[in-house]
């Protein structure tokens, strides 16, 4: 297998479904001259033309709404909002109309729509810029939600959110879109709505998403070298719908668990997990589930400021030793 960036994961995908499907044109802002703040879509416009790789406006709630209305006649569009944080200007748009009409149309009119859009903090872009917003969405009964966090999965996962008939809102974290890793050669996809045992473990599980599963996976193999903790990580991948299959027999397993986020905690996606296994694996369980996330607090531009209010591999550690089975505390 060739081993890739995840933004040249999310290239590459675009570029097959272009060729493959006539259907697919992308809309964004920035994304064909300048080919994406990000680069994600460098050289589809040259290949492509300016019908398939469409600049938009700055105007998310204009160019959200066409791109809804060319799905429901037919296309299949792939819509590239700058970051996260302005997809508050097209709520209307997600919320009320592309999540709503292929069930209040009685299944007559699909809405097969991608929304890609990266968000999260780190890399000092202040408080309008570093937010996690996916709760919003996966609150909203006729969206899909998904959250790559290896460039395999978002090849896979994009490929099967263009595939969709429903609106996906696709998730990329900007400190991902460097991380390189083993992509399969050939045509595949990832099945939206199932989760991924990203490690095997019998002591103890933490459940992530996105940027923080390669940290949960780096401080789960840490731990296991230091002291012998069998820890289990399970990637998420899709927010909604979520896999509570895979969560609830990994906890019956383990009967410890984490959720391990970088959005904020209250009302977040740890939020409805633990209610989850709370019903499901009360039974099965040996400690309090534990959350950990950011601070609830507009994330700082200052870097010390910043990385104090993100979570990190230290509060990861710090919860695991809260509840790690007693033999095996150090």
């Amino acid at each position: 297998m060739a081993e890739i960036t995840f933004r040249q994961a999310l290239n590459e995908t675009l570029r097959e479904e272009l060729q493959r499907d006539e259907n697919v044109f992308l809309m964004g802002e920035e994304i064909g001259n300048f080919e994406g703040s990000y680069k994600i879509t460098a050289g589809l416009m040259k290949e492509f033309g300016p019908r398939r790789v469409v600049d938009t406006p700055i105007a998310e709630n204009g160019f959200v709404g066409m791109a809804t209305g060319a799905a429901m006649l037919g296309l299949r569009p792939v819509v590239e909002i700058m970051t996260i944080n302005f997809i508050i200007m097209a709520m209307d748009e997600i919320v009320n109309h592309a999540a709503k009409i292929y069930y209040m149309f009685g299944g007559q009119c699909p809405i097969p729509l991608v929304i890609r859009t990266p968000g999260g903090g780190g890399q000092q872009l202040s408080a309008t810029h570093s937010q996690n917003l996916e709760v919003w969405f996966a609150h909203v009964p006729g969206l899909k939600v998904v959250a790559p966090a290896t460039p395999e999965d978002a090849k896979g996962l994009l490929r099967s959110a263009i595939l969709d008939n429903n609106p996906v809102i696709f998730l990329e974290n900007l400190a991902l879109y460097n991380l390189k890793g083993e992509v399969p050669s050939g045509y595949y996809t990832t099945p939206i709505g199932k989760a991924k045992v990203a490690k095997e473990g019998t002591d103890l599980t933490i459940i992530s998403y996105s940027n923080m599963v390669p940290v949960a996976l780096d401080v789960a193999r840490r731990i296991q070298q230091e002291n012998g903790l069998n820890i289990e990580v399970v990637d998420i991948r899709s927010l909604r719908p979520l896999d509570t299959e895979t969560l609830i027999n990994s906890v019956k397993k383990t009967n410890r668990a984490i959720i391990f986020e970088g959005d904020w905690r209250s009302y977040g996606v740890g939020a409805e997990i633990t209610a989850m296994l709370q019903e499901e694996a009360f039974d099965y369980l040996d400690a309090p589930i534990k959350r950990v996330a950011a601070l609830e607090v507009p994330l700082p531009y200052a870097k010390p400021l910043e990385l104090a209010a993100l979570t990190g591999s230290k509060q990861l550690v710090d919860a695991i030793n809260e509840i790690a089975p007693r033999r095996r505390r150090r």
